[in-house]
């Protein structure tokens, strides 16, 4: 399973990697805004927005994205390892 994480913090890059392996999935993880950031999410199987900590148009084209393309996203407010790990756990079981 694939799983991409917008937002957060950029020292957090590699515990996010780190949490989403130890739930058997893939991760891609933006913490900033990059060229051509719409098409380098991909087609993953869930989404993940930590909404505290990206601007408005990175939710929104993540938003887009996901609606255009039928992938399950949870947003979140907090950005940290525990919210990311209650979000997996909900939807990897």
């Amino acid at each position: 399973m694939s799983v991409v994480v917008v937002g957060g913090n950029d020292r957090m890059v590699t515990r996010y990697k780190e949490i989403c392996k130890a739930y058997r999935c893939k991760a891609k993880v933006f913490t900033q805004l990059t060229t051509d950031f719409e098409h380098q999410l991909g087609n993953p199987d869930f989404m993940v927005i930590f909404t505290a900590t990206c601007s408005h148009k990175i939710v929104n084209t993540a938003n887009r994205k996901c609606k255009q393309l039928n992938i399950p996203v949870a947003r979140i407010h907090s950005s940290g390892a525990s919210a990311l790990k209650n979000v997996l756990e909900q939807y990897c079981k």
